[in-house]
């Protein structure tokens, strides 16, 4: 994730594109994307090249094995040796590049046809069969005059390694637009951006980063913060359309100086409205500290606090995600008066209101066995909250799906339902006996 430049507002209405395509309940993470995922797989990715961004290359204290134990399901960047590793942990992995020269962001566009494919088939031939490798990591945050080559990169790995991704990861919606040569985007509008690399690359996923929740000093800045949500909903939107997973990619570090360090509150919030949205994967930037500080591996290969507040989040969203894999997001919904104007406001498909002291969100899902989910995430990084919520119809049953052990507990009725800051639940809605 390179430093983004100045901050330049995209302002969009939601009002259709948050809502408009939920009916259609499109999302599957199966639905266009021809990347063999796992049954019942959620990523969740440390942002991270194991050994480093080049050479010479080093070997972490807190390796693959803590990684395992702070509850993520891939490893991050790796190279071929570490791949029987992550198979024994049970962690799939993204083979990192081989480039002496760059091996990070390489310039694909000056490559032949032919010397994309070269490298692709020498990038696939390193990785193997692994049962651990998901994919190849191929560049970050490209702008849209790369569209062309990294098409050709797409194409090559589905047809060296059908099955496998080709991992590129997108710029967030405060990187700068205009002319091709002038700007980050290379386009006229964020929008643009997507489509185009939709339309151009063809894809199997979709990931972007988006920092704005530490940016915005705990969503204090409300035109900072506006970003957050108009761009996870944005990327849904598009994701949607194209029928694609979609990741985000999330702080879990001091991401400047001047903003706020990780705390349970901004990693639960940042995790819990990436579920409500939808997300097949949730991506922490970073695991190690190199030039962040606070981060969950400090500069001295040591733990920190932060490592145990990112386990507590990991191993509630480990948990979901067996669940959430199988469910198709068909709404995203907030309590009047929404942190953004636009964005769409409740009642929604399933929930009529939810009844709270601080905002809510409320991502509403179809699973597979004709019952409906709902996540209602409290959006208060500083206040917990009782609330209670209704729906449009009746169910036989309400159930928790607990975060902890991922079993069905009760709905309790006669009370509230407490949520800590930056905190969501997933409920199961049986449908009525007929």
């Amino acid at each position: 994730m390179r430093t983004h430049g100045s901050f330049r507002w995209m302002y969009w209405c939601v009002g259709v594109g948050a809502a408009g395509i939920v009916s259609s309940g499109l999302f599957a993470a199966e639905a266009a994307s021809d990347v063999a995922w796992p049954p019942g797989f959620f990523a969740i990715l440390p942002w991270d090249p194991l050994h480093g961004w080049k050479e010479p290359y080093t070997d972490p204290k807190e390796g693959l094995a803590s990684i395992a134990e702070c509850g993520f399901t891939m490893a991050g960047f790796v190279h071929a040796a570490d791949l029987p590793a992550c198979e024994k942990l049970g962690l799939k992995a993204i083979l990192a590049p081989d480039r002496s020269e760059e091996p990070w962001f390489g310039d694909w566009t000056k490559l032949s046809d032919e010397q994309i494919d070269i490298q692709v088939r020498q990038m696939v031939a390193r990785g193997g069969d692994s049962k651990a490798l998901l994919g190849y990591f191929i560049t970050d945050e490209p702008g849209a005059k790369k569209f062309p080559a990294l098409a050709k990169v797409v194409a090559a790995v589905r047809k060296h390694a059908p099955g496998r991704l080709a991992y590129i990861n997108l710029f967030p919606d405060y990187a700068t637009i205009g002319a091709p040569d002038s700007s980050q985007l290379g386009t006229a509008t964020y929008t643009e951006y997507l489509e185009r690399f939709v339309s151009e690359v063809k894809p199997q996923l979709i990931s972007y980063d988006n920092y704005m929740v530490q940016y915005s000093n705990d969503l204090k800045d409300a035109g900072r913060a506006a970003s957050y949500y108009r761009n996870l909903l944005e990327i849904r939107r598009v994701a949607l359309q194209a029928g694609l997973p979609f990741w985000n990619i999330v702080s879990s570090n001091q991401i400047r100086p001047q903003t706020p360090v990780p705390s349970p509150a901004n990693l639960m919030f940042q995790a819990y409205t990436t579920l409500a949205a939808g997300a097949k994967g949730l991506t922490w930037y970073t695991y190690y500290g190199r030039n962040y500080h606070y981060a969950p591996v400090g500069a001295d290969g040591r733990r920190t606090v932060t490592w145990r507040f990112l386990h507590m989040v990991n191993h509630q969203v480990k948990v979901l995600g067996p669940t959430l894999s199988r469910l198709n997001t068909t709404g995203v919904y907030f309590t009047s008066p929404p942190p953004v104007p636009s964005l769409p406001t409740l009642p929604g498909g399933i929930v009529k209101a939810v009844e709270s002291d601080t905002p809510a969100m409320v991502g509403e899902f179809a699973g597979p066995d004709d019952a409906d989910y709902v996540m209602i995430v409290n959006l208060s990084l500083e206040r917990s909250t009782p609330f209670r919520f209704m729906t449009h119809k009746t169910y036989s049953s309400k159930d928790a799906v607990s975060a902890e052990d991922g079993t069905l507990r009760p709905w309790p009725t006669e009370r509230p339902v407490w949520l800590v800051a930056g905190q969501g639940v997933l409920v199961r809605l049986a449908p009525a006996r007929r």
